[in-house]
């Protein structure tokens, strides 16, 4: 079983196919993450874009467009994730709502009732 790491690692730099040691590994294949990692980086972006436009070609094909068309290069691309807001969680439990609700909530919430809000739900458990 391949990673997703190891895919990137055989576009970006090492540049040995994958597919050529086991056809079968190209249902593993995820364009949709590839795509996504490779079009953060600059060099990568209208590539990525080619592979949206012909997101109907097989799996292979698109592995090898990307290995052969892309220059060797160390690429790292960090993982965007949301922020996490502090003292949703609070909200959400006291109130029953959802992240979106909780979030408009937050707005208006001063830091005293955020507080008042945070020992009505202690549980009073000792470390």
């Amino acid at each position: 079983m391949t990673e997703l790491k190891d895919w990137l690692k055989s576009i970006n730099f090492s540049k040995n196919n994958l597919l050529e040691e086991d056809p079968t590994l190209a249902k593993e294949y995820n364009p949709y993450i590839i795509n996504k990692i490779l079009s953060a980086e600059i060099d990568c972006v209208l590539y990525a874009n080619e592979m949206n436009i012909n997101h109907h070609l097989d799996k292979d094909i698109q592995y090898s467009f990307y290995l052969n068309s892309l220059r060797k290069r160390n690429r790292y691309t960090p993982w965007i994730r949301k922020d996490t807001i502090k003292d949703i969680d609070y909200v959400k439990s006291y109130y029953g709502y959802n992240n979106q609700k909780a979030e408009q909530a937050l707005k208006i919430l001063n830091k005293s009732q955020i507080n008042f809000i945070k020992q009505r739900l202690e549980t009073g458990t000792t470390k």
